[in-house]
């Protein structure tokens, strides 16, 4: 049997998905959203050198939707999976998007006169999106979905589109089907830490507290403020801005002992792309550990030292609201000096976590968690990405938090496991 399915579409998921089928092996990639891109069509840089994000990831994804043994399934999820390694039938539940994928080409006429606004989940919150819409400017495929939900069935977008490619209803509906595989890839991805968990932090009651993923949004050119750096209770470019580390990472409290890996690093990124933008603009970050352990990272730390962001070891108790602001005190355990901030703007550095429903897709495919809720793994130095059922891999942020680089190698070396056990099934 010369084919493997990869289940997620983020960018883990398009590498392992390129590499299997770059051996000739035919993929089929499954991504329960509208696109693929997963959290990385979200960024605006990557670090450590601070590239465009999608200038990266967008020509892999039109790779994959162009390349002839990929067979891209969106708005679908897997729900079962029979056999043993050689012979899998994997159970998959397409969800309605209620557009004629074949008659749509993502001009976006209905998106332009849909009255309804609801929050962008793709925007983290911060930005709007209709109730039928495209999830991104560079989705693939370029199709939009119709937000069933929402949707207050006004017509207007019947009218608008001359392809007649808007469904009343979705005929097919939520069908499904099953494909057969020698060898499954797992890359689900992660969650990001809620900090309105940790309520001493003041998220959600106080505006101009916002989460890392939501900064990454504002400064994107493709989001909901262009790239212009706001403060979203009066609109107003903030004069100082602390970034607040380890919110949900190494902190017992909330039972998230491990590092999350990537959020000094983004932390420092983001606060010299304040510096260059903005120089007017105080930068602090305020940490535990700094942890710049990759190739290049601690060149990245000491370049953000020198365009003036100032770190300072320590974390505030709660973050305070009075008639003058935002105001938090913070004890630098260096000097053991303690400093009172009054930032226009905190951004909170927020960790990863298991992907939502992590215990279900286990139960589904079989294989094991550890405590923290990410998938196991057989061995963690010489079998990363095998699993307790043989011919099921599993790679990227699934298994830990990790960086991009580290999520496009393990892709990739799940993706050749994969394709050992496909030459054995064709013997």
């Amino acid at each position: 049997m010369n084919e493997a399915v990869v289940v997620g579409g983020g960018i883990t998921g398009i590498q392992a998905a390129l590499d299997l089928a770059g051996h000739g092996v035919r993929v089929r990639l499954i991504e329960r959203e509208p696109s693929i891109g997963g959290h990385m069509a979200m960024l605006d840089k990557t670090f450590p050198t601070n590239d465009c994000s999608m200038c990266i990831l967008s020509p892999k994804m039109v790779e994959v939707e162009r390349h002839p043994l990929i067979t891209l399934h969106t708005c679908t999820e897997v729900v079962g999976i029979e056999g043993e390694v050689g012979d899998f039938t994997v159970r998959l539940r397409r969800h309605p998007r209620y557009v004629d994928e074949e008659r749509c080409n993502g001009c976006g006429d209905c998106t332009d006169v849909c009255p309804v606004e609801v929050y962008n989940r793709f925007d983290a919150g911060i930005g709007v999106r209709k109730a039928i819409y495209r999830p991104m400017p560079q989705s693939v495929p370029n199709i939009t979905i119709r937000d069933a939900e929402h949707c207050i069935d006004c017509g207007l977008c019947y009218d608008a589109c001359g392809r007649d490619a808007v469904l009343h209803d979705d005929e097919d509906g939520e069908e499904e089907s099953t494909v057969r595989a020698a060898a499954v890839v797992i890359t689900t991805g992660y969650a990001t830490f809620d900090p309105a968990k940790k309520g001493n932090l003041r998220y959600l009651n106080i505006p101009d507290v916002i989460t890392s993923l939501e900064f990454e949004r504002m400064i994107n050119a493709s989001g909901p403020t262009g790239g212009a750096l706001r403060r979203l209770s009066d609109g107003r470019v903030p004069r100082s801005v602390v970034f607040l580390q380890c919110v949900g990472s190494r902190d017992m409290q909330v039972d998230r002992p491990y590092c999350s890996c990537v959020c000094c690093m983004a932390a420092m990124k983001n606060a010299m792309l304040i510096r260059e933008h903005h120089p007017e603009t105080e930068v602090t970050v305020l940490y535990m550990d700094i942890r710049a352990y990759g190739k290049g990272y601690e060149e990245y730390y000491n370049r953000a030292v020198d365009m003036g962001v100032r770190f300072v070891r320590g974390l505030p108790g709660e973050i305070l609201r009075n008639d003058s602001g935002i105001e938090m005190q913070v004890e630098d355990t260096e000097t053991a000096e303690v400093t009172t901030l009054r930032p226009d703007l905190v951004v909170l550095s927020v960790g990863m976590e298991p992907p939502v429903g992590a215990a279900e897709v286990a139960e589904r495919f079989g294989i094991s968690l550890e405590k923290t809720g990410f998938v196991h793994t057989l061995d963690e130095k010489t079998n990363t990405v095998a699993t307790i059922r043989p011919g099921i891999y599993v790679a990227g942020t699934v298994v830990a938090p990790k960086d991009i680089p580290d999520c496009v190698a393990m892709g990739g070396a799940a993706a050749m496991r994969a394709y050992t056990d496909v030459l054995r099934a064709q013997e």
